[in-house]
């Protein structure tokens, strides 16, 4: 099973494509889309889109895990991602990949068995977990990578099934 994790952002989208096969990972690729700041929302979204679609197109994965939108205090950001979000969610729907989400509580649960450790942790777990010489690189592709393992490990649970509804 190919699993494409996603950390949705405006200027840095995170992604990570993870081979998940009879309780095995295996990296296959990962990396961050990037748009430029003082760039038109229209032109990020629009590259947020054509990136993905790259990637779906080449990794070919079956199934997409996302990070469900956090609101911290600053709004404006929050409308942001959100919509970031929008055009990532319409993007995999429309290449056919089958779509879950996750809570930041519930990836920090899988990955490190705790619900608010700290985000060293759940680096460190990402890059013990598949055997990295390196952490991944930014933080929001770790966040995919997390976000792709959680998918892997709870896909198949009740937990899986009750928040996987696409």
């Amino acid at each position: 099973m190919r699993i494409l994790g996603i950390d949705p952002g405006l200027a840095i989208v995170g992604w990570a494509v993870l081979e998940s096969e009879r309780g095995s990972l295996r990296p296959i690729a990962f990396g961050a889309i990037r748009t430029p700041a003082h760039t038109d929302i229209e032109a990020r979204l629009a590259t947020i889109k054509c990136d993905l679609e790259a990637i779906i197109d080449k990794y070919k994965p079956e199934e997409m895990a996302i990070e469900e939108l956090f609101f911290n205090t600053n709004i404006t950001t929050g409308i942001a991602v959100a919509e970031a979000r929008g055009v990532i969610l319409c993007t995999a729907f429309s290449k056919g990949v089958k779509i879950s989400e996750y809570t930041p509580l519930q990836v920090k649960q899988a990955v490190v068995g705790y619900g608010k450790a700290e985000k060293h942790q759940v680096i460190s777990m990402v890059t013990t977990i598949l055997r990295l010489k390196s952490p991944p690189k930014p933080d929001d592709t770790a966040d995919a990578v997390a976000i792709a393992i959680c998918h892997s490990q709870c896909r198949a649970s009740a937990i899986g099934k009750y928040y996987n509804k696409r």
